[in-house]
């Protein structure tokens, strides 16, 4: 599975290459890193038929998640990929927000890698 990490924050590709070492060492997960929702569409426009999992985070300066979702959503109708909201604030409004523009999932921060790991599993 390859998965579309999407926060402005760097060390988050460290802590998911930690926190899933095994799987990827396994072959069984891909990561590849992007800093903004920009860089994330431009990678995605790069490599579009390759992601079928997209986490991002909500609040980034620039395009936020939402907007980041939003433009996949109207982009790639089609339905892959699976997009996970991630937000350090857990409210009402950006989850309705998120679900509303097609959000498979909506996870708070700090993520519990195992059931992210979990989730992960059963979008295959």
């Amino acid at each position: 599975m390859k998965v579309l990490v999407v926060d402005d924050e760097t060390d988050v590709q460290t802590l998911f290459e930690q926190r899933f070492r095994r799987e990827i060492r396994a072959g069984e997960v891909q990561f590849a890193f992007a800093h903004s929702g920009e860089k994330a569409l431009t990678y995605l426009n790069d490599h579009t038929s390759e992601y079928v999992l997209i986490l991002s985070d909500i609040n980034m300066p620039g395009m936020s998640g939402l907007e980041l979702l939003r433009q996949i959503r109207t982009t790639y109708p089609a339905r892959p990929p699976a997009v996970m909201m991630i937000t350090a604030y857990g409210d009402a409004d950006s989850y309705n927000q998120a679900m509303q523009l097609g959000a498979d999932a909506f996870l708070t921060k700090p993520l519990d890698f195992s059931n992210l790991k979990e989730k992960l599993k059963s979008a295959l």
